[in-house]
């Protein structure tokens, strides 16, 4: 049976992350996620997981100013962008959470792929205990983010060759850029971390669009997935009234 994630960026993001922690527990979800979580002490965190028994599947790395999207790849801010890695792997060990998502920024050219390598050696070198995560963003949404294909982010990958870092599929993304998910899917089986829902074009649940998250889903247990997939929509109301999906997709 297929598993989720609640992705606590988008679903409760009205509440403060323990009391969403313990939502997402009541309305069924088998994990969390969430993008960042630092201005909560970890012990809360640690409190809520406890409680509901669900995992942290993962976290992001600080945006870098507010509204932003990362540091990793920004020529010059080296020094700042390991500061942020450190802190969210310190944060992520501290609240048991297994993977951390490394975001690039908005830049472009040779010196932010150099950027973008060295920092994620630096993050890889640093915690052989965590997966670290790369995902490509779609140019509509985010434009000049630097990852923006799921082939760039697997020959980065390729040329660091580090065991603990992985892909963030994220299908509402990568729809957007690329489409021919199944294909994708079975491509990059080797390197995928984790895999995120939401329908396409309007990122709302991932009930409807133009991606058949049935014919996901099938397409996953087929190559042996396991771990939840992440549910990361946007919500129009309350978080509970949007969740029909998650049963129609557990029965598909």
């Amino acid at each position: 049976m297929t598993r989720f994630s609640a992705n606590l960026g988008f679903l409760w993001a009205d509440l403060p992350l323990p009391a969403a922690i313990r939502a997402a527990h009541a309305a069924g979800f088998d994990a969390v996620e969430c993008h960042w979580p630092y201005d909560v002490a970890p012990d809360e965190v640690v409190a809520a997981l406890a409680e509901t028994g669900l995992p942290m599947l993962g976290l992001n790395t600080p945006r870098g100013q507010p509204g932003g999207f990362g540091l990793a790849a920004l020529p010059g801010r080296a020094a700042e962008a390991r500061q942020g890695i450190d802190a969210a792997i310190s944060y992520a060990r501290a609240i048991g959470c297994d993977a951390v998502h490394v975001m690039a920024g908005i830049a472009e050219g040779r010196q932010a792929e150099a950027a973008f390598l060295s920092a994620l050696d630096h993050a890889c070198r640093s915690a052989p205990d965590l997966t670290l995560l790369i995902e490509p963003l779609n140019q509509v949404d985010v434009p000049g983010y630097f990852l923006c294909t799921s082939d760039q982010a697997a020959r980065l990958i390729g040329q660091l060759g580090h065991h603990n870092l992985r892909l963030m599929f994220d299908c509402y993304h990568l729809q957007i850029m690329e489409g021919d998910l199944t294909r994708r899917l079975a491509r990059h089986a080797p390197i995928l971390g984790h895999v995120q829902l939401a329908a396409v074009p309007d990122r709302g649940p991932p009930d409807h669009g133009e991606v058949d998250y049935r014919h996901i889903c099938a397409t996953l247990r087929d190559m042996g997935w396991q771990r939840p997939l992440g549910a990361e929509y946007r919500v129009q109301g309350p978080t509970e009234h949007s969740l029909r999906w998650m049963d129609r997709l557990r029965r598909s």
